[in-house]
């Protein structure tokens, strides 16, 4: 089933959708090694039983992402956010409900793969090839991408030599060469300075405005206010809220005061 066989009943006319999450459950089965508790006096409380468990980690998350849309993901940790945007990338299955996506998603985090030995200069081709470009492409955009990352005096060096932030500044450059469709982006601003945070953050509204589908997960309120125009919030698995920007990070961080 295609994203675009929906529509939008409540505004037939407006932009089409381009992701469908439907009543999404997602549960985990994990091992309970137990865990004994002592009162001060040494006395045993109790013990947890040990053995598999099943964790819900999404339950039942409803949302339609539309066209020309930037949405932040925001939640504590252990919330369900990068488990819901694992589950919108294929990467994670539903135990029920599901995911329609218009085309597939890309994903883009500070845990991208880059090779240590080889230098950014052939991680750019090998991401570039990785993302479908013709290899002639590539190595033309090689220039472009290293002064974005700002990385043009180092990048004959192998990957290992750079610091954290260079590398994050290099996967994000190299992810963003060609417009996505639909872009998740999973803390992959949070490493690098402000003043590259503020370039990457005008390069996302680009991908949306070029009818880009993005969901923007981070733990700064000040990045998702910069970058989204619409936010969901998450809590324990469950969709809290879904509304403008300035209304459901208003409501997040007065619930954590």
């Amino acid at each position: 089933m295609d994203a675009t066989d929906l529509g939008n009943p409540a505004d037939p006319g407006s932009r089409q959708p381009t992701v469908i999450v439907d009543n999404l459950h997602v549960k985990y089965r994990v091992y309970a090694s137990g865990k004994r508790m002592t009162s001060p006096g040494g006395r045993v409380l109790n013990t947890n039983r040990r053995g598999v468990r099943t964790v819900h980690a999404l339950k039942g998350i409803s949302l339609i992402a539309y066209e020309n849309e930037s949405i932040g993901v925001i939640g504590s940790n252990g919330s369900g956010k990068s488990t819901l945007m694992r589950a919108i990338t294929g990467l994670t299955t539903p135990a029920s409900g599901a995911v329609y996506a218009k085309s597939r998603p890309n994903m883009l985090g500070v845990g991208a793969a880059l090779i240590p030995d080889l230098s950014g200069e052939r991680n750019i081709i090998l991401g570039g090839l990785a993302l479908g470009l013709p290899r002639k492409e590539i190595e033309a955009l090689v220039p472009e991408i290293a002064e974005f990352a700002e990385l043009q005096d180092v990048i004959d060096l192998p990957m290992r030599t750079y610091s954290s932030g260079m590398q994050a500044r290099l996967k994000f450059s190299i992810a963003t060469i060609q417009q996505h469709e639909i872009l998740i982006v999973d803390e992959a601003l949070s490493v690098g300075d402000r003043r590259f945070a503020k370039r990457s953050e005008a390069r996302i509204l680009e991908i949306r405005d070029n009818a880009g589908t993005i969901f923007h997960v981070s733990h700064s309120m000040r990045s998702i206010a910069d970058t989204c125009d619409r936010v969901i919030w998450i809590e324990k698995g469950e969709l809290m809220l879904d509304g403008p920007a300035e209304e459901v990070i208003e409501a997040y961080v007065q619930n954590r005061k």
